[in-house]
C-alpha cells in the first residue's frame, strides 16, 4: 500500500497515470461511491492497476482535501457491488486493498486496484462485456471489439500459440528449417528420446503439432507454423506478420542502413530462421573477454547473454495474432533496439524483479528452451539488466506504448555517467552534497544535465525501480535543492537548480511583437538539446554546457515578411495562427495541402504534404489541422506522432510533447 500522510503526498502522485482522485460526496455530502468509480475500476484492472483516492477534490490542477463523513457507508457500497456479478464480473479487491486514512482530521479512502491476470480479463461492468475499459494516460477509455477479442484470446492458459490450425498440414512447414532445429537439438541432447521419432512426431513432441484430447482434432499449431512455417502459409493465417532487422551506421533514425534482414524470397521468413540470421549480426562486433572456466576458454559474455535473451524475449512475447506492428530489431553504434507487437502480460516492475513468468507464446518459448535459448523461470529480463550493469552501460529502457500496443526495449551502449558530467555536477553542487546521493539520484541529475530537462516518464526509463519510487525521488531532489520544477501534473518537468526556465510556447507568443522584418537568413541548424537531437530551440537553457559554448541572455520577438514569428531562442520561424500570415504565403500553404481535401488519403500521401508544410519553419498542430482538414487529435494520433517517432518531423518543445501549441518542423537531410 502506498504511504500517504499529507496532501503533499497526494499531489506528488499526480505525475503518474496510476492515481485517480474523486470527491465522493454524494447528494447529502455525507459520502457516496461515485458512479464513475466503476469505469476506473475496469480500466485499471485491465491495464497496470492503480489507486483511487476518495475524499479529495481536484480543481484547476489544485487539490482540496474534503474528506468523507460516512466512510463506513462507502465501504459497504463498495464491497456489496464488488460481489454483485450484475455490477462487475470479478472482485479483485481484498480488505487490505481498502484503507482509511486520516489527514488533517479528515478521513479519506484509498483503494488499491490490482491488474487482473490474463485469465480474468476483460474486467467489465454492468453485466456486459462491451462495458470493458482500459487506462490511457489518465483517462478511462472503453475497449473496442479488437481489444476485447485480444483479451479473450489471451485467456488460454496454454498460450495463444497452442491453437490447432484448420486445414494446415506438414506441407506448410519449411522442412529445411525444422531439420536445422532438430540438428541443434541433437547436438545439445544427443541421447534424447525425441530424436528416435520421425520428423512429424518430433514436431509433435516439441509442440508444433498437437492432437486435442477431447475433440480429437489434430494438426499444426500456431507455434509450429510461426517457428518453422513457409512465408505464404504464415501470412495466410497472420496477414500482418513481419520480421525485420536493420543495422544503421550512425546514432540516429534515418533511411540509411548497412545491413538488413526481412523477407525477400531468399529465405523462409519464419521465426526460427530469423533468430538464426539475426543473432550473429547482433554480436558480430562485440569483444569477447578472455575468461577461463574449468580449464575451457568461454566465448561468451554477459552482453552476449543479454542480447540472446532480448531477441528470444521479443520473439516469444509478441502478439502475432492481433498485433498491429512488426517484429523489429535495430543495431546502431550507440544502442540495440527490440520491438514486439503487444503489451507485457505482467508489470514492468515484476518483469525486472524476476521470478514471475507469463509468456504469450508458451509453445514457442519451450521450443527455444529445448535448444538452450531463453529463460522460463522469470529470470530473462533480470539477465538482460545484469549483463548491461556488468558492462557499466546505461540502464536498459523497457517500456510499453499504448496507442499502437507494443513493447520496446532499448539497450544503450553509452557509459552510465560520463566523467565530464560528474565533474560538472560536483563543481555545481559540491562534492559532499553530490556524493551523499544514491546511484539513482545521481543518474537523474546526470540525465538532466545532459538533456537539459527530465520528467517522470524519462526518469522511469533510467531505472528498474517502481514508478512510485521515481515519483518520490524527483520532488525529494527538488526539496534538497538539486532540481527545480516547471509546469504541473503530466506536463511537470524538472531542470537543474539555478538554470533558466525551459522555453514554452507562451514565451514566444506573448513576447513583444516587433515590426515586420526579413530575418529568415539568421536561422540555421544549431546544436540541439534533446536526447534524440530533436529539440526545437537553441541550447540557451542547458544545465550542462561545454566550456567553449556561449549564449546570449536576451531575446527579442518579431515577424518576418511572411507573417511568421521569429525569436532568437528558436532555430526557425514559427507559425502559431494562420490568420497572422501574409495572404500570398497562406495561399501557397493551402495549395500544398490541397491533396488532403480528399476524404481518403494514404499515409504516404499525407506524409508528403506534412513534410512540405513543415519545411523551413515550425507550425502548430492546430494550424496544420486546419490546412489538412483534420481534427488536431486525429492528425496527432494518425500521422504526426508516427512521423516524429520516425525522425521525419521534430518538435519545438520536446520537454512537453503533448501541449496544444506544440510546433513541428521537417528534419533536414544532412
Amino acid at each position: 500500500m502506498i504511504e500517504i500522510n499529507t496532501l503533499a503526498d497526494i499531489e506528488s502522485l499526480t505525475e503518474t497515470e496510476e492515481i485517480e482522485v474523486k470527491s465522493a460526496q454524494g447528494k447529502d455530502h455525507q459520502g457516496q461511491l461515485p458512479k464513475d468509480f466503476w469505469p476506473t475500476y475496469s480500466a485499471m484492472a485491465n491495464s497496470k492497476g492503480g489507486w483511487v483516492i476518495l475524499g479529495v477534490e481536484e480543481k484547476s490542477h489544485k487539490f482540496n482535501l474534503i474528506g468523507i463523513k460516512d466512510v463506513t457507508k462507502i465501504k459497504k457500497e463498495l464491497v456489496t457491488a464488488l460481489n454483485n456479478k450484475e455490477k462487475v464480473n470479478y472482485n479483485l479487491l481484498t480488505d487490505k486493498d481498502i484503507l482509511e486514512k486520516s489527514i488533517d482530521n479528515k478521513t479519506i479512502l484509498i483503494i488499491r486496484i490490482h491488474p487482473a491476470t490474463r485469465d480474468k480479463k476483460p474486467i467489465y461492468i454492468n453485466n456486459s462485456i462491451v462495458n470493458a475499459y482500459i487506462r490511457m494516460n489518465d483517462s478511462d477509455i472503453k475497449c473496442d471489439e479488437a481489444k476485447i477479442r485480444q483479451m479473450i484470446l489471451e485467456q488460454d492458459p496454454q498460450g495463444t500459440d497452442s491453437r490447432i490450425l484448420d486445414n494446415f498440414t506438414i506441407d506448410d512447414i519449411e522442412i529445411e528449417s525444422l531439420q536445422k532445429y532438430r540438428n541443434i537439438f541433437s547436438a545439445r541432447h544427443p541421447e534424447h528420446p525425441f530424436l528416435k521419432e520421425n520428423l512429424l512426431s518430433f514436431l509433435s513432441k516439441i509442440g508444433g503439432w498437437r492432437k486435442d484430447r477431447y475433440t480429437k482434432k489434430e494438426g499444426l499449431t500456431i507455434a509450429g507454423l510461426l517457428m518453422f512455417g513457409k512465408w505464404d502459409a504464415i501470412t495466410e493465417i497472420i496477414p500482418k506478420y513481419s520480421v525485420d532487422y536493420i543495422e544503421r551506421p550512425e546514432n540516429k533514425i534515418d533511411t540509411r542502413w548497412i545491413d538488413r534482414v526481412f523477407y525477400d524470397g531468399s529465405w523462409s521468413g519464419n521465426v526460427f530462421d530469423f533468430y538464426q540470421l539475426v543473432y550473429p549480426k547482433l554480436v558480430s562486433d562485440l569483444k569477447v573477454p578472455f575468461n577461463i572456466t574449468d580449464g575451457v576458454r568461454q566465448s561468451d559474455s554477459g552482453i552476449h547473454q543479454a542480447l540472446r535473451e532480448a531477441l528470444v524475449n521479443t520473439l516469444v512475447h509478441a502478439d502475432y495474432l492481433t498485433g498491429r506492428v512488426s517484429i523489429l530489431v535495430v543495431k546502431r553504434p550507440d544502442m540495440f533496439g527490440f520491438r514486439n507487437p503487444g503489451l507485457m502480460l505482467i508489470s514492468k516492475e515484476d518483469a525486472i524483479k524476476g521470478g514471475n513468468s507469463e509468456c504469450r507464446n508458451q509453445k514457442m518459448q519451450q521450443m527455444f528452451l529445448y535448444i538452450g535459448l531463453g529463460e522460463r523461470a522469470g529470470s530473462g529480463v533480470p539477465r538482460i539488466y545484469s549483463g548491461w550493469e556488468q558492462a557499466n552501460w546505461k540502464v536498459p529502457n523497457l517500456r510499453e506504448k499504448y496507442d499502437i500496443e507494443q513493447t520496446l526495449l532499448e539497450l544503450s551502449t553509452t557509459s552510465l555517467i560520463p566523467h565530464n558530467i560528474v565533474d560538472y555536477l560536483v563543481k555545481k553542487f559540491g562534492y559532499d552534497n553530490f556524493s551523499k546521493l544514491d546511484d539513482f539520484e545521481k543518474m537523474i541529475l546526470a540525465t538532466t544535465a545532459q538533456e537539459n530537462w527530465i520528467n517522470h516518464q524519462r526518469a522511469c526509463e533510467l531505472t528498474s525501480k517502481h514508478s512510485r519510487e521515481v515519483t518520490l525521488a524527483l520532488p525529494n531532489l527538488e526539496r534538497k535543492g538539486f532540481l527545480i520544477s516547471q509546469g504541473e501534473k503530466k506536463n511537470k518537468i524538472y531542470k537543474l537548480f539555478g538554470e533558466e526556465e525551459l522555453l514554452m510556447p507562451e514565451d514566444i507568443l506573448y513576447a513583444n511583437d516587433g515590426e515586420n522584418i526579413q530575418h529568415d537568413h539568421i536561422y540555421r541548424d544549431g546544436s540541439l538539446t534533446s536526447r534524440n537531437n530533436n529539440s526545437g530551440y537553441k541550447n540557451k537553457n542547458s544545465g550542462y554546457k561545454e566550456p567553449s559554448s556561449g549564449y546570449k541572455n536576451t531575446s527579442s520577438t518579431n515577424k518576418d515578411l511572411l507573417g511568421r514569428i521569429i525569436d532568437e531562442r528558436v532555430d526557425k520561424p514559427f507559425i502559431f495562427e494562420l490568420t497572422q500570415l501574409d495572404n500570398g504565403f497562406l495561399q501557397s500553404l493551402e495549395k500544398i495541402a490541397s491533396p488532403t481535401i480528399k476524404k481518403r488519403i494514404t499515409f504516404d500521401e499525407m506524409k508528403t504534404v506534412l513534410i512540405a508544410l513543415c519545411k523551413g519553419h515550425y507550425i502548430s498542430l492546430s494550424a496544420l489541422a486546419i490546412l489538412v482538414n483534420r481534427t488536431p487529435d486525429r492528425l496527432r494520433q494518425g500521422y504526426v506522432k508516427q512521423l516524429t517517432k520516425d525522425g521525419v518531423l521534430r518538435m519545438a518543445f520536446p520537454h512537453v510533447p503533448n501541449i496544444p501549441k506544440q510546433g513541428y518542423t521537417t528534419v533536414e537531410e544532412h
